[in-house]
């Protein structure tokens, strides 16, 4: 449940910063566990299958994660909501009925896309239809479960949030322990363990209706969906260079040697671990900033920290990038066993590059979430998706270069727009009493 907002005076940025760092340790454990969780469910999946067949699976698996890290602006909008409504004491009202109805018919549309026009079907499922189903009805699950956490954060409601992020995770984990027992596992059977993890939000339904309150009626449809639709739009292309980047490649770069293809997508899984151990803080990102921009000393403090946190992106990418080039083919070959033999570490020193500094953008956009600025929002990530799409397009090599350079030379690029976007001055962010 809520609790009572702190003033933002000296004294109450220290107790603003101590309840962040509380709330971040918890939601960080229970991310840590899912991280784990889930990197055990897509080491054994990429095991069991097999270079040629984790082509297929990563593909899909991209399409349907890009659709959940799609949605996440809709958990970012409703921790919003929340966390204004929790600042005045109040409940949030049917306006987040609507955010949600605006997300799954959206993520309806966008994955009934990919079943209905062939090429899309062809090159993204591998062929396998079934693949495109479960996406569907996955998708739409997540739609329901992202807000559902958006509620639970903006409310201050921790301890319930962690389960939920903790629980999509063992659901997968579990039903693919039972499907490798079974003796069924395969691309389909593996599929519908991965979807099934987007409906473990049924658990916690009712402490999320507690924060709402259905007579309170918010925000009008035309709003809500205007800038839901915006926000959905930013986080698409988000997800097609993060997330959905196999997907991404098997669509603008098809062809090359389809072992080499699945080594490097499994290179790709070891290469996004930076990208995972922030989402505590991003998860924290909207409603921290909501309390900060309170006041003008609060907007000072963060422009401070959103300075240093892009220098730290550029040192830590370039240390990553080493570490990835010097010991990176090594640890995929211990992760994925003989068969994922020939990754090499100029694949990894790009990627995990990327990795980084997309880790920064989204902390980023998240400020502009928070301030309402999605226009900006949306331009950040279309410079990103765009050059990303750019390089897999027209640079000269093969599946690989094309694949590895995009995605080193996109964030990069993004990084800069959106650093101009974030350390400039807001002029919609006013004062807001008690916050």
């Amino acid at each position: 449940m809520s609790t009572p907002s702190t003033p933002v005076t000296d004294e109450g940025q220290r107790e603003l910063a101590k309840e962040t760092g509380r709330s971040a340790g918890k939601i960080g454990i229970s991310l840590l566990v899912a991280i784990a969780l889930g990197y055990i469910f897509t080491f054994a999946a990429t095991i069991f299958l097999g270079p040629v067949n984790n082509a297929v699976f990563a593909s899909f698996w991209g399409i349907l994660m890009g659709l959940g890290g799609a949605l996440s602006p809709l958990e970012q909008e409703l921790s919003r909501q929340s966390a204004v409504a929790s600042v005045e004491g109040a409940r949030v009202g049917r306006s987040a009925l609507r955010a949600l109805a605006v997300g799954m018919v959206a993520v309806a549309v966008v994955a009934a896309a990919t079943l209905a026009v062939p090429v899309l079907k062809d090159r993204l499922y591998g062929g396998h239809v079934e693949l495109g189903v479960i996406t569907l009805f996955g998708g739409i699950a997540f739609a329901c479960q992202f807000a559902t956490r958006g509620l639970l954060v903006g409310g201050n409601s921790i301890k319930h949030y962690s389960r939920l992020v903790v629980a999509e995770a063992a659901v997968r984990a579990v039903l693919m322990g039972l499907v490798v027992l079974a003796g069924i596992s395969g691309i389909t059977t593996f599929a519908i363990a991965a979807a099934a993890g987007s409906f473990a939000w049924l658990l916690f339904v009712r402490p999320a209706r507690r924060l709402v309150d259905l007579e309170t009626d918010g925000e009008g449809w035309r709003p809500v969906t205007s800038r839901i639709l915006l926000l959905l739009l930013s986080a698409g292309l988000t997800a097609s260079v993060i997330t959905g980047y196999p997907a991404l490649v098997n669509l603008l770069a098809p062809g090359g040697d389809a072992v080499k293809v699945g080594v490097l997508f499994a290179a790709l899984q070891v290469s996004r671990v930076p990208l995972l151990l922030l989402s505590p803080l991003q998860a924290l990102a909207v409603p921290t900033v909501v309390r900060l921009s309170g006041t003008t000393d609060g907007m000072q403090r963060l422009r401070r920290l959103i300075a240093l946190g892009a220098l730290g992106a550029i040192g830590v990418g370039v240390l990553g990038a080493v570490i990835g080039w010097l010991i990176g083919p090594w640890v995929v070959q211990l992760l994925f066993r003989s068969q994922f033999q020939g990754a090499q570490g100029w694949w990894i020193a790009g990627m995990v590059w990327g990795a980084v500094l997309l880790t920064a953008l989204q902390l980023m956009t998240a400020v502009l979430v928070a301030r309402t600025q999605a226009n900006k929002v949306l331009v950040t990530w279309a410079v990103v998706a765009v050059s990303t799409a750019l390089v897999l397009l027209l640079l000269p090599g093969d599946t690989i270069l094309r694949a590895v350079v995009g995605l080193a030379v996109g964030p990069t690029v993004g990084l800069v727009v959106a650093a101009a976007f974030v350390l400039r001055r807001p002029g919609n962010v006013q004062g807001t009493p008690g916050v």
